[in-house]
């Protein structure tokens, strides 16, 4: 059987077969308790029905222990002419009738004594055994019979009742089942084929497209959330990619036409090998920088593709913050700084201890670099502890960055009018906010007043992490 597009896709979805599974389970247990329910209900009647005879026979053996058969013959007799469902039956030991209200009998029922359960019919009526009844057989004195029953046409008549209750409900459990799988499934099938088609166009090349959220916070209202997070990451790395072509592009122009002009200029003016090797060096050293530039890229992008994160091991910042501090005193004292560093001790960080210390470097080379000339200055570098992380502090009293654009100066090429006559290509702030969010830390720049002041935040390793 085939069908329709749209009902086969409904059909197919898991909302729609959970529902059905739900159903089937459902109705498994609806049958069972209906059952049970009709099957307790027709032992409780038989049981009223065997509790009655049982009634009947005490009285009529009290008839019969007070006045004998002739007695009996009599209570039988004035007991089968009331109605009633109660049956009452005396025969000759040949099985003639005597007295009662029975006509006729299943045949070899009366040779059988004891309960049992079969058709007889009604004195008067025809003789078709049309009536179904629970009856009693007695064998008394000198061969003569007597039979006990009751009509069971009430339990008859309430199965029938309890059946056709048992159909219903059990057709109603069916039909509301579907109805609420189709309903949930067709709502669950809408929100997805809404999401399709909005992950169809982003695509396609809409970036800025988003899956929708209906905002009651279900499994689907996650996932697209969390597909949007993804979306927005990606949207911004892809912005980032293409500024950083333009600004390659923009920024690596200038050193590769001055590479290209010393070269022209030696081959067209150098008329000595001491002059084209002056001019093969400054080749050589644009060269350099060039490939530092790239080298710096490479790192970055490697550090925002978390690739470096399975090298990272437990190592103590304290002390190597003072070992790169170490390197960097003699050159600050050149420049006329004083290079200070506090840093409390056993302070656990889980990381790449080279990562950090480069990008620390960064920090301390820009420090030097925008120092006044012959002005003295302090560096001061501070490692404390604040609640369950490591604070990390460089500050510096050089000229400082605006505020308004404290955040702007991470992305890369981006440098400052009063920096672009200093040597650099604007990777170093770059570097270090990669760094610092590999480590799943935070990097804020301040105003020191005068100078800059650069606070990164990381998370203390815990006790017993390793590598």
């Amino acid at each position: 059987m085939r069908f329709p597009r749209g009902l086969g896709k409904l059909f197919r979805t898991t909302a729609f077969k959970l529902s059905f599974a739900y159903l089937a389970i459902f109705a498994t247990v609806a049958f069972l308790a209906l059952g049970y329910v009709a099957w307790n209900a027709a032992r409780v009647l038989d049981d009223q029905i065997v509790s009655t005879l049982d009634a009947e026979i005490n009285g009529l053996a009290e008839q019969y222990g007070a006045g004998g058969l002739r007695r009996l013959i009599a209570t039988v007799e004035r007991r089968a002419g009331e109605p009633g469902a109660s049956l009452y039956l005396v025969t000759t030991p040949a099985g003639e009738h005597i007295v009662g209200n029975v006509g006729s009998l299943s045949p070899g029922l009366l040779s059988q004594p004891g309960q049992t359960e079969g058709s007889y019919s009604r004195r008067g009526e025809s003789d078709s055994l049309d009536h179904e009844a629970i009856m009693r057989v007695f064998t008394l004195p000198g061969g003569f019979r007597l039979l006990v029953g009751r009509d069971v046409v009430e339990r008859d008549r309430l199965r029938g009742v309890i059946g056709r209750t048992f159909a219903s409900s059990l057709a109603l459990v069916v039909v509301l089942g579907v109805a609420g799988g189709w309903f949930v499934a067709s709502r669950v099938l809408k929100r997805v084929d809404d999401m399709t088609e909005n992950a169809r166009r982003i695509m396609a090349g809409d970036l800025d497209g988003r899956l929708g959220v209906a905002g009651n916070g279900d499994e689907l209202d996650r996932l697209a959330e969390n597909l949007n997070a993804m979306l927005a990451r990606m949207g911004a790395l892809m912005q980032g990619l293409r500024e950083v072509s333009d600004n390659i592009a923009h920024d690596l122009k200038t050193p590769l036409t001055r590479l290209r002009n010393r070269a022209d200029d030696a081959l067209r003016t150098a008329r000595t090998p001491e002059a084209l090797r002056e001019a093969m060096e400054g080749v050589i050293e644009e060269s350099d920088g060039l490939i530092r530039v790239f080298d710096a890229l490479l790192m970055i992008a490697r550090l925002e593709a978390g690739s470096i994160r399975k090298a990272m091991t437990a190592f103590d910042l304290s002390a190597a913050v003072r070992e790169l501090a170490d390197l960097y005193e003699a050159v600050a004292a050149d420049r006329g700084l004083d290079l200070q560093v506090e840093a409390e001790p056993d302070l656990m960080l889980r990381g790449n201890r080279e990562l950090i210390g480069q990008a620390l470097a960064n920090l301390l080379d820009n420090a030097l670099k925008y120092a006044p000339n012959d002005v003295p200055g302090t560096i001061r570098i501070a490692v404390t502890r604040d609640t369950g992380a490591i604070r990390l502090v460089v500050a510096d009293t050089g000229p400082g960055i605006p505020e308004e654009a404290r955040e702007r100066v991470f992305d890369r090429f981006v440098r400052l009018e009063d920096a672009r006559s200093r040597p650099g290509f604007g990777l170093g702030l770059s570097l270090v906010g990669a760094v610092v969010r590999l480590h799943e830390g935070a990097v804020a720049l301040q105003d020191n007043a005068p100078g800059l002041r650069v606070v990164i935040t990381l998370p203390l390793a815990q006790d017993g992490e390793g590598a």
